[in-house]
């Protein structure tokens, strides 16, 4: 059965539950359109994590999708204050927040990369996020080491600039933590600003850093970051995020989830 598949059939093969590492950074290359189609399909109960995130993990926390997230940061830039869905869900407590710092995200990543239980960190000195880890004795000199542990999601989700239909890919630009999702997870979707040919992938190979053996859907969706931005083809959407942040209830949420094509 081949990879390329439609946003909706792609979406399909998330189960309640699953745990999903999504890609890109803050507005960056995000994975905007799967996001909302698993909000269309009124997923349930997903695990997700990332290093730093905003539109992503606050759409899904206002639909209802999400149990846990796992995260270093999760808030709007600058130019549009916190993330405010996410902070209520968290408040209310529909959604349990492990807070992290973005290396300890990944580090457990990488440790499920590299097929080993933990990964030990140097300290975080006086943070109170020490707390959450075991220490370990260093086994090679004086002194102790935090144990992250690894985490394996069963699918990373990640926009990337183009890609054959086996799911070979190339980014342009930062890689962010999408290569090494892309090793720790079990499978791996795929929304790509275009399908091409596997030729056209040969001759930047340098760049075709998602392999494809992983890869169980490729979607070509132009545009799948909006409203965030993919370098060099477009910049995120100020008007876009402003709508979105604008709704006030589920009610809005449906009708802006219907508007927004895909």
């Amino acid at each position: 059965m081949g990879k390329v598949k439609t946003l909706k059939e792609a979406a399909s093969l998330v189960s309640d539950g699953d745990r999903l590492a999504i890609g890109g950074l803050l507005l960056q290359r995000i994975p905007a359109a799967f996001i909302r189609e698993l909000a269309r399909q009124g997923k349930k109960g997903l695990k997700v994590m990332k290093t730093a995130a905003n539109y992503d993990f606050d759409l899904l926390s206002f639909a209802g999708c999400v149990d846990e997230i796992a995260a270093g940061f999760v808030s709007f830039e600058a130019e549009f204050g916190l993330a405010p869905n996410f902070r209520k869900a968290v408040e209310d407590g529909r959604v349990r927040f492990e807070e992290n710092s973005c290396y300890t995200v990944i580090a457990s990543l990488r440790a499920a990369a590299f097929g080993i239980p933990f990964m030990p960190i140097a300290s975080l000195g006086n943070s109170y996020l020490v707390n959450k880890f075991k220490e370990i004795e260093n086994p090679y000199g004086e002194g102790k080491v935090l144990a992250v542990p690894a985490i394996y999601p069963d699918w990373a989700v990640l926009h990337v600039h183009k890609a054959d239909e086996e799911g070979n890919a190339v980014i342009y630009g930062p890689v962010y933590e999408d290569l090494i999702m892309s090793r720790a997870a079990r499978n791996i979707v795929l929304t790509t600003e275009k399908v091409v040919s596997k030729e056209d992938i040969k001759r930047e190979l340098d760049l075709a850093v998602i392999p494809g053996f992983k890869v169980r859907a490729v979607v070509e969706v132009p545009g799948g970051a909006s409203p965030g931005a993919c370098y060099p083809y477009y910049d995120y959407s100020s008007e876009h995020l402003k709508r979105y942040l604008s709704i006030r209830d589920h009610e809005g949420l449906k009708r802006y989830l219907d508007d927004v094509n895909p």
